[in-house]
């Protein structure tokens, strides 16, 4: 058990790592990377705390928040703010299963909300239209456009101008 957690630890942090790196833009469209980072008005705290009231205020079926930040002080691994949301939608997302079992590996849903090095506040997600082209899925346009509209709506909470 304890090697799988490290082993998760240090997925997380090399991720982590990863996006701390990069200098995000404000952007309602995704990169290459197929990510969508919307900039938010509040603090990583409170930016998580809206999201979560938005996910419930929807009756979306929220899974978990996992602290990333403090997995990594856990392992004396200084890192910014960031905490990884999980939550989805298990009769719309279900959809995609039976299109490429494969792409349960992008389902449930997954934000991110991270602090960048000037102190800026991210709530960063896939882009839904990368992720069906990923996996291959031509047959659930739909319901990708719904999801679409629904993590848009979620992050429009803590939207910053």
């Amino acid at each position: 058990m304890f090697i799988r957690v490290s082993k998760l630890l240090s997925a997380a942090c090399l991720g982590l790592a990863l996006v701390a790196t990069q200098s995000p833009a404000q952007s309602g469209a995704p990169g290459a990377d197929g990510l969508i980072k919307v900039r938010s008005a509040y603090s990583v705290e409170e930016t998580v705390e809206r999201i979560k009231k938005d996910i419930a205020d929807k009756g979306i079926v929220f899974f978990m928040a996992v602290d990333q930040s403090k997995l990594a002080a856990d392992a004396g691994i200084r890192v910014r703010p960031s905490t990884l949301l999980v939550f989805g939608n298990p009769p719309l997302g279900a959809q995609f299963l039976t299109s490429n079992p494969f792409s349960g590996l992008d389902w449930p849903v997954r934000l991110l909300v991270l602090q960048d090095e000037t102190g800026a506040v991210w709530a960063a997600y896939t882009d839904f239209a990368w992720i069906a082209r990923r996996h291959g899925i031509t047959d659930r346009q739909q319901q990708f456009a719904t999801a679409s509209g629904v993590v848009a709506s979620i992050t429009s909470t803590v939207r910053a101008d």
